[in-house]
């Protein structure tokens, strides 16, 4: 982790997060199991990352100059994340939205300026329809002149702001990753660490995760689902085939149930994706056996979801 002290922007508190193994919850005969911190980034999420690399790599191209307004479709994180950026930067936010995701969320963006755009979900969950329902949204909106669609499921840019992550696990655990499992969303995630090491690691095994009830990459299909940020319905653009070894669908109880017992056991306070990146986890290292190692990320902070009932139910 970083010692400095002092930066001169927020900008350079992203990233530089902890790396942390599991001692409780790790059954025995089990490999090792390294969870990096992402929750630590400013607003919470290691979407941080990825908005700083989409906004930053806008500008270095010439697309996004100053006086334009950046649009995107997001259920929170990217959209926090996002409006942090611009917030720095100076430049409007527009996001198009949905009650299907946390109220607290929704509110962050709007903390940081951004002006949301709610596209209403009856059920109140992520259902297959409603992410490419945000996303024509946001396409129909930026059609205007003086918008930037930053379009976080089609843009290469987002998993260069990963690529980072991956360095850090590298410099983190230098004895070797024999696995890595991630929850996708739009994959980005994933395939920027899964880049770097199967660069330096070609041995690594990469598995990617979708929760059960929308099993898009194990059948074929999208279902119902409440884990905001994955799940999303359809196939990620950014997913490349050859970035990953396995796909593993994970009940969303189980994910649940796991969040649970990381507050509890680990002092980890963290949402349903990193549950299921735990639960995930935990097979891959029964998998190994002991002497291995398996690393995971916990995405984000469970102070987004306090006022639900993810840690009561």
């Amino acid at each position: 982790m970083s010692s400095k002290t002092s930066s001169r922007s927020m900008l350079d508190a992203v990233g530089n997060t902890p790396c942390i193994e599991l001692r409780n919850v790790v059954p025995d005969g089990c490999a090792r199991i390294f969870v990096k911190l992402e929750g630590l980034n400013p607003t919470g999420s290691y979407k941080d990352r990825m908005a700083k690399s989409v906004i930053e790599e806008a500008e270095r191209r010439g697309d996004l100059k100053p006086g334009m307004t950046v649009v995107e479709a997001t259920g929170g994180s990217t959209g926090s994340s996002l409006a942090f950026i611009c917030a720095i930067k100076r430049y409007e936010f527009l996001v198009v939205s949905s009650n299907a995701f946390a109220e607290e969320r929704l509110k962050t963006m709007s903390a940081f300026g951004a002006t949301v755009d709610i596209v209403h979900s009856p059920t109140g969950k992520i259902t297959p329809r409603l992410i490419p329902a945000m996303r024509e949204r946001a396409k129909e909106l930026s059609k205007e002149g003086g918008y930037y669609y930053a379009d976080q499921f089609s843009n290469p840019d987002v998993p260069v702001g990963y690529e980072g992550l991956g360095r850090e696990l590298l410099e983190q655990i230098p004895e070797g990753i024999d696995a890595f499992c991630g929850a996708v969303g739009g994959a980005g995630m994933v395939m920027g660490v899964a880049r770097i090491l199967k660069e330096k690691q070609p041995r690594c095994h990469v598995a990617v995760l979708e929760p059960a009830s929308a099993p898009f990459l194990t059948k074929g299909h999208g279902g119902v689902h409440s884990v905001e940020g994955i799940g999303i319905g359809f196939l990620p653009p950014l997913l490349d085939k050859k970035l990953y070894d396995s796909v593993v669908a994970v009940e969303e109880s189980e994910g649940r149930a796991m969040s649970r017992r990381l507050a509890k056991e680990e002092g980890i306070l963290a949402g349903t994706s990193t549950g299921l990146n735990v639960v995930a986890a935990i097979e891959l290292a029964r998998q190994l056996g002991p002497e291995k190692v398996v690393v995971t990320v916990a995405c984000d902070t469970g102070l987004k979801y306090v006022r639900g009932d993810l840690y009561t139910s």
